[in-house]
């Protein structure tokens, strides 16, 4: 299997040239264009590697799915969903024109900013213990206790987020968002600075691939409808307003972050991290990209 990984490498090494790793968030434009590394962990838990596996990045929106999955969970699907919408993406992640449409009563998903920042503040808690039950819950589904957030990028985070307050305020004005704005952002910038590793990113994905089996409780959900509502999201919304045309082309469940990382999970078999922090234009790793699609031709991963 190394070897299947080792020139998957060396097939898209040559694509951190033509990314660019992303600098509106300042402290993220330290993370070296270079670094590649790929990870595989099926449900036995075997971890096949290559690369840079072992570098650090910040999860940045890949922890909209373990947001979504404690909300679900603290909640129950009805409830979220009403606040939320199920809608593909098709415009920018962190877009805000369509909010303040008067036939607009949600954010489209769950996993663009929008989505994602009413999602932080369904979960249960008040300010402070939401981020540190998402901490948690990132631990345990990465079976990695010593996960925790790198306060540098939080703090770049919190002072560039305008465009994120923004989608707050409108939410908050036009009777969408529950809860004071600051407290809530304040939990999403840390919930995306949380520090992790492809390896880790593998672990998370072997975790949703295996029907989320683990945990002690799914409180207001079954596990099995969990797993449902977590793999749909990522199948259309995973990947930005890229998600259609990833879908057809790797055919994996899967989520993308501005720190480089990919997570893919592929049902019944084995979760994927990739890590290429040099981004296309939709936001995703562009080396990522280009490995995610190898890997899924090279050991016939596509579900479609």
């Amino acid at each position: 299997m190394e070897k299947v990984l080792n020139k998957i490498i060396e097939n898209n090494i040559n694509l951190t040239k033509e990314g660019k790793v992303a600098d509106y968030i300042p402290a993220l434009k330290k993370a070296n264009p270079n670094n590649i590394g790929i990870c595989i962990v099926d449900l036995e838990g075997n971890t096949y590697k290559s690369g840079d596996c072992n570098v650090k990045f910040t999860i940045q929106s890949i922890s909209k799915v373990i947001t979504l999955m404690l909300a679900v969970m603290d909640n129950g699907e009805s409830y979220v969903f009403e606040r939320v919408g199920y809608e593909g993406t098709d415009e920018p992640f962190n877009t805000l024109y369509k909010l303040d449409l008067p036939h607009i009563r949600k954010p489209a998903n769950p996993m663009i900013n929008a989505g994602a920042i009413m999602t932080t503040s369904l979960v249960k808690g008040g300010h402070g213990e939401r981020f540190n039950r998402i901490l948690e819950l990132v631990r345990k589904v990465s079976n990695n206790p010593n996960i925790s957030y790198n306060e540098e990028v939080y703090l770049s985070e919190k002072a560039t987020g305008d465009k994120n307050r923004a989608l707050a305020n409108i939410m908050k004005a036009r009777g969408m968002l529950e809860g004071d704005v600051e407290e809530i952002l304040d939990d999403y910038f840390k919930q995306c600075s949380i520090e992790v590793d492809a390896v880790d990113l593998a672990n998370i994905g072997s975790f949703l691939a295996q029907g989320c089996k683990g945990l002690e409780s799914y409180g207001n959900v079954t596990r099995e409808k969990l797993t449902s509502i977590l793999l749909g999201i990522m199948t259309t919304c995973g990947m930005y307003n890229f998600s259609s045309e990833y879908i057809v082309e790797v055919g994996i469940p899967s989520k993308s972050g501005v720190g480089g990382g990919i997570m893919g999970a592929v049902p019944s078999k084995l979760g994927i991290g990739v890590y290429s922090p040099a981004l296309d234009e939709n936001g995703n790793s562009k080396a990522g990209y280009g490995m995610m699609k190898d890997l899924a031709k090279e050991l016939n991963l596509k579900l479609f």
